[in-house]
């Protein structure tokens, strides 16, 4: 069995740092990389891609709303064609750091609020859809399953990977629990593991109500920005690899 684990990465910005990506990169299989909207800047996002090369990361484009303040994570509303330009503008910054490395993007994934808005929103999901087919049309979509934008992506032929979340709580309808609700963010390492293996395993997760849902795991999340996301990242890895379930970069089985 294949599994691919993830990150966001790259989310430090001039002289603020953020996340633990020296050490978090050794660790993981794929990197989403911050593209200066919510977070990131020219000089991290090379470097980033540089870890990323040499660690033999894959390489996925993490784009969110123009929102450094509330680091991504506030709901804005913009035009579906502006929002396509916002998307294609962080694609195209990545793709040039890419160039210079000598790497390809192996994937696509929606930050924070713009990631949250595209599971129950058409507009917003519509746009992320369109960014891609007109620009990277042969890359993956990382999505959770049966949201709007999953049954979008595949509507329009994009390759999707369903994508779980080890330090989050979930919904009724699949969806994340958010930030602001407490239990929202699993700090606990091994509860994190243990929901990570239900779903890799078992096809299923429990809600934060104590329902049992049905949930593919193709990729695992693990934010960089979560309290001991070291602790979390290594327990996660060390029980998938004790189930002999191999973490690869999804580009390269999926």
């Amino acid at each position: 069995m294949y599994i691919d684990l993830n990150c966001d990465m790259g989310e430090s910005f001039g002289a603020y740092k953020l996340g633990k990506d020296d050490e978090v990169i050794r660790l993981i299989s794929s990197a989403n990389i911050a593209c200066g909207f919510h977070a990131g800047d020219p000089n991290v996002m090379d470097k980033t891609v540089k870890m990323a090369k040499e660690n033999g990361v894959g390489i996925g484009v993490h784009m969110g709303y123009p929102d450094l303040l509330g680091f991504g994570r506030r709901d804005i509303i913009i035009k579906k064609e502006d929002l396509v330009n916002y998307i294609i503008y962080q694609m195209g910054a990545l793709q040039a750091f890419c160039i210079r490395h000598g790497v390809e993007i192996q994937h696509v994934k929606s930050h924070g609020s713009m990631g949250n808005m595209s599971y129950v929103n058409e507009t917003v999901a519509d746009a992320v859809t369109d960014a891609i087919l007109q620009v990277m049309p042969d890359t993956m979509l990382f999505v959770i399953e049966n949201t709007v934008v999953h049954k979008i992506a595949e509507g329009k032929g994009i390759k999707v990977v369903k994508e779980v979340f080890a330090d989050r709580a979930y919904n009724e309808d699949g969806t994340l629990v958010s930030r602001s609700v407490d239990g929202a963010v699993i700090k606990n390492p091994n509860d994190a593991a243990d929901q990570v293996l239900n779903m890799a395993l078992n096809g299923k997760v429990k809600t934060i109500n104590g329902k049992t849902i049905a949930m593919t795991a193709e990729s695992i999340c693990v934010h960089g920005d979560t309290d001991d996301a070291i602790a979390i990242v290594r327990k996660v890895k060390e029980r998938l690899e004790a189930a002999n379930v191999n973490i690869q970069p999804v580009g390269t089985w999926l």
